[in-house]
């Protein structure tokens, strides 16, 4: 009789499983993903150890579920609670990835710390640090009350086992690459190991209706590591992003089941831990320069949350016969794609010079909006003549030159007031639609050279 095969290979991209390697996966098409892992026993599930069947669920009506408010827990930081989606969903599974060191622990700690407070038992499960550390972490962010159980395995079977005796609301799983089970025989944070762990926790969560948050560590690409199955089997995605050596961070919901994937909450690190920041315009605006060439001050949408963040340019002559061009924070793309705009519609010869755009705090934004206070900040540091600092600016620009509308105008307006602005240029179809704001003044523009005449 033919040996029966004991590995296949997977694709860490989708997880198509197939016999042989191939260097392109026949499903999601990816070149160089295919591993070899062994393949896990497979045994028959409709049948207990006892020889009975496995009752079967029924189909039931949507009319006869019924939905309470008391579904969703307060984690006890709004900034968590509106990426999540008013709080955590009972029975979901939400993954939370980021870069070494970046705070996810600490932010789960500082959550278990607020649910056992608020009176709801929770498990925090580490797969990499003793107890001892996570007790020097714990003392770090101060005292913790209630029913906070620590159990540090890493042995899927063994936690099964203590979330069903101790039945916790809400459970942490501090890595999801350390875990492994025994009918498993590849190393853990292999494809086989994180996707058969991950379907064991799924199946604890919708079946015990208990909360999982799971963290992920990322690769340099700065996704998730393990197979691209372990994002669409979770119910929410969570990216915790910023640079180590910045106080700021920003958790950025990529998918979520439960609510928006546009909304971002802001947090600082301190020596406590992570506070949340409420006012991030605020935050992002301090220390900016006074009269100052290429400062502009803009907003970006984050959901349904305004922020006011400072666009800074620098233009320089270049001494090479090709230009260079650099941006922080934004599409290097969009920034080439305006300066061609300038030259063409606005006949600044940007080919002679370097030019340097930067988001001031470090924050990303890539929104459309962003494209009119670019432009005006490539002029300013061209001319060297500084804009208004108490003017704010907003529109995307095409390229023929024109500023087009924007969502969300009168929002924005109204952030830029609560922060003491006192002038707003605008696209001029935005100032149309929109109804009278008191204590700024504003104006529309059509195209480019009628905001660069403005300033």
């Amino acid at each position: 009789m033919a040996k029966a095969k004991t590995t296949a290979f997977f694709c860490k991209e989708c997880g198509y499983e197939s016999a042989k390697w191939a260097g392109q996966c026949p499903a999601c098409r990816a070149w160089n993903t295919m591993v070899e892992e062994p393949v896990a026993k497979k045994e028959n599930s409709r049948r207990a150890t006892s020889g009975t069947i496995k009752q079967v669920s029924e189909p039931v009506k949507l009319s006869d579920v019924s939905i309470e408010e008391q579904d969703r827990i307060s984690t006890g930081y709004r900034e968590l609670d509106r990426v999540l989606g008013s709080g955590i969903v009972s029975g979901s599974l939400v993954l939370v990835g980021g870069d070494p060191g970046i705070g996810k622990s600490t932010l789960l700690l500082q959550v278990c710390q607020k649910l056992a407070s608020a009176g709801h038992k929770v498990l925090y499960i580490s797969g990499e640090e003793s107890l001892k550390q996570i007790k020097l972490r714990a003392n770090r962010i101060g005292e913790i009350r209630g029913e906070l159980l620590f159990l540090c395995e890493t042995n899927l079977d063994d936690i099964e086992e203590a979330i069903k005796k101790v039945s916790p609301q809400v459970v942490v799983i501090d890595s999801i690459q350390t875990m492994y089970r025994d009918d498993v025989s590849s190393a853990p944070g292999s494809v086989s190991q994180v996707r058969e762990s991950t379907n064991i926790l799924l199946q604890i969560a919708k079946g015990m209706g208990v909360s999982v948050f799971i963290v992920g560590h990322v690769t340099k690409e700065g996704v998730v590591a393990g197979p691209r199955v372990l994002e669409h089997m979770v119910d929410t995605v969570l990216y915790f992003e910023g640079e180590r050596n910045a106080s700021y961070r920003i958790l950025r919901g990529v998918k979520n089941r439960f609510g928006s994937t546009n909304e971002i909450g802001v947090f600082e690190m301190r020596e406590q831990g992570l506070m949340e920041v409420e006012n991030p315009s605020e935050y992002l605006l301090s220390g900016r320069p006074e009269e100052a060439s290429g400062a502009v001050v803009a907003c970006s949408i984050e959901g349904t949350r305004p922020i006011l963040l400072e666009v800074q340019a620098l233009v320089a002559q270049t001494n090479f016969g090709m230009a260079r061009r650099t941006a922080a924070g934004t599409d290097y793309n969009r920034v080439n794609l305006l300066m061609a705009v300038l030259e063409k519609r606005c006949h600044y010869e940007m080919s002679r010079y370097d030019a340097y755009v930067n988001i001031a705090g470090g924050v990303r934004m890539n929104e459309p909006a962003l494209d009119l206070a670019i432009v005006l900040a490539l002029v300013s540091s061209l001319k060297d003549r500084p804009v208004n600092p108490k003017c704010i600016i907003f529109g995307e620009v095409g390229l023929s030159g024109e500023v087009r509308a924007v969502s969300m105008a009168e929002q924005r307006v109204r952030e830029a007031v609560k922060l003491g602005f006192e002038a707003c240029i605008l696209p001029q179809v935005c100032l149309e639609r929109m109804q009278k704001v008191e204590g700024i003044r504003l104006q529309g523009v059509r195209n480019v050279r009628e905001a660069i005449g403005l300033i």
